[in-house]
């Protein structure tokens, strides 16, 4: 039988073309073993196939088929299917799958990714990578060279579909496969021997006790998002194991879902990210609507400082603002963004203290009407500019603003690393990013966070470190971190008495399942804020 060879030193291994080399024909023949079609069919479900036809493609280039898993599930559906892959030996094991498995004849065609159009032809609606293939490109040269080839043979509204292990779990230390969706066989193992940075080199086990290994690049999933960006992909949906949030126990895998379709200034609804379009609905409501403009008094729904526990919310809310704008040089001339403004409240402190400009983008049509309406009463509204839209995409130009403002708000997206590169890209030379968010610690427990995500509908938050080496890669220089921690559970513990209290009030005006969900979800907050897993205070960077 016909063996890998890794020479002397297997974790020496790193190179793209090496698949090759990996993929023997004893490997491949027992690969099916490993997927289990029949197992696999069942617990991926209709995930792939529904997410094309909703985009109504036609025709799809699947560009790492392996044995044919997916090539002869398209066909069956119905697609214009071509397959193509890098090994000859796992094309002529498609190839054949496809007979044994319908009697299909697939159009195979090797092809190396970073080269693709010289071997395929033509343009697709899609194209799909598939079965943690992406992970074999050792390079960033050649991650970024395959990624222009998927966009360049895409059609003009194509999307590119690519899936990958979830390293940031293994890289991390939180591993634990499930061994559910992707590998699905009963007697076979896929498991981790050894990963750093630049290497997760893994063990197959088989029933006759043979083994095989594969040494690929672990992806993090951030990073893979942020190639596709820069590669020119216009929006990127991210699910765990086919669920677009996924609190609790980290995914297998991660399913990336490009769209290369391009809106010229249009700021449709339909495309905001899963995670902005969710905290949209929820700021849009009437229930959520009603509370924050009664409980917090509609003007700064963010984290208050506290003398005391019994402090007024509105007093403590406004201290923060006041704690903000004192780290930065505002003038009349300064030009300052609030993102995630909510009901505006900074915006007008900002304008009438020191007479300057102040943009409020924010996501609730809801919210910014009110928004609007205030800043007219108070005789604001020539100063005071409130667009509707996300900081996933800000609607201006590069170096818009002196002054990127934000509170409380960038935890609400689930691309943080994406809402940050847009604000660097409209942040002046010099200018200033100075914003408050409710922050999981560096070594927050997962136990404590859970319930806070899945009442977030989100399965991240982000921390003081992750801030600071985004920030840090974007050219922003750290000024400070204005620890202020303490005040979370306070604030939040203040904002549940006043609920409490004022319960009769909101009755008829608030769903009971709304006020229920609020009151669990402040207690859960308090209790994070207590546990030190949770953390809070004003961020300072500067261009």
């Amino acid at each position: 039988m016909d063996q890998q060879r890794f020479g002397d030193d297997p974790l020496a291994v790193r190179d793209t073309d090496h698949y090759k080399a990996e993929y023997v024909t004893g490997f491949v023949e027992k690969w099916d073993e490993l997927i289990d079609w029949k197992r696999r069919y069942a617990s991926e479900g209709r995930f792939f196939i529904d997410q094309l036809k909703e985009r109504g493609v036609r025709n799809v280039l699947d560009v790492a088929t392996g044995t044919g898993f997916h090539s002869v599930r398209l066909v069956e559906e119905g697609f214009d299917t071509v397959s193509a892959d890098g090994s000859p030996e796992m094309l002529a094991k498609a190839f054949a799958n496809g007979l044994d498995f319908g009697g299909h004849i697939l159009r195979v065609v090797q092809a190396d990714w970073r080269w693709l159009n010289r071997s395929v032809h033509g343009t697709y609606d899609a194209i799909i990578c598939l079965g943690n293939s992406f992970t074999h490109l050792f390079s960033e040269r050649d991650r970024r060279k395959a990624l222009a080839e998927f966009y360049a043979m895409l059609k003009h509204d194509g999307v590119l579909i690519i899936d990958q292990r979830n390293y940031d779990a293994l890289l991390d230390g939180k591993y634990g496969n499930k061994h559910t969706y992707y590998y699905c066989g009963e007697e076979v193992s896929a498991e981790p021997e050894y990963v750093d940075e630049g290497l997760a080199r893994f063990v197959y086990r088989f029933p006759d006790r043979s083994e095989y290994h594969l040494n690929m690049f672990p992806l993090r999933k951030n990073y893979t998002r942020r190639l596709m960006r820069e590669v020119g992909f216009q929006r990127i949906d991210t699910y765990g194991d086919f669920q677009e949030t996924h609190q609790g126990e980290d995914p297998d895998f991660f399913i990336h879902i490009a769209e290369k379709a391009y809106y010229e200034d249009d700021r449709r609804a339909d495309g905001y990210s899963a995670a902005v379009q969710t905290a949209r609905d929820y700021y849009n409501s009437s229930d959520a609507d009603t509370f924050y403009h009664t409980i917090w008094g509609g003007t700064d729904i963010h984290v208050g400082l506290y003398d005391s526990p019994e402090q007024d919310i509105a007093e403590a809310s406004r201290l923060t603002v006041e704690r903000m704008a004192a780290k930065t040089d505002i003038t009349p001339r300064t030009r300052v963004i609030d993102v995630g403004a909510g009901y505006g409240g900074s915006a007008r402190y900002l304008a009438r203290t020191f007479g300057c400009k102040v943009t409020c983008l924010n996501l609730s049509e809801v919210e910014n009407e009110r928004n609007r309406v205030m800043n007219r009463e108070a005789g604001l509204d020539h100063l005071i500019e409130v667009v509707d839209g996300s900081f996933e995409e800000i609607p201006f130009q590069d170096n818009s603003f002196d002054v990127v403002w934000s509170q409380d708000a960038f935890l609400h997206s689930g691309d943080r690393t994406l809402v940050l590169e847009e604000v660097a890209r409209v942040l002046h030379g010099g200018g200033h990013l100075v914003f408050t968010d409710p922050m999981a610690t560096d070594d927050a427990s997962a136990e404590v966070l859970q319930p806070i995500l899945e009442r977030l509908h989100l399965d991240t938050m982000g921390t003081p470190g992750f801030y600071d080496r985004e920030a840090s890669r974007l050219g922003l220089r750290k000024v400070e971190f204005d620890d202020l921690a303490s005040h979370l559970p306070v604030h939040y513990a203040r904002v549940l008495a006043e609920t409490e209290l004022r319960e009769p009030e909101l009755t008829g005006k608030i769903s009971e399942e709304y006020l229920d969900r609020m009151k669990t979800g402040l207690r859960n907050w308090v209790e994070g804020g207590k546990s030190g897993s949770l953390t809070w205070g004003i961020l300072h960077y500067r261009s």
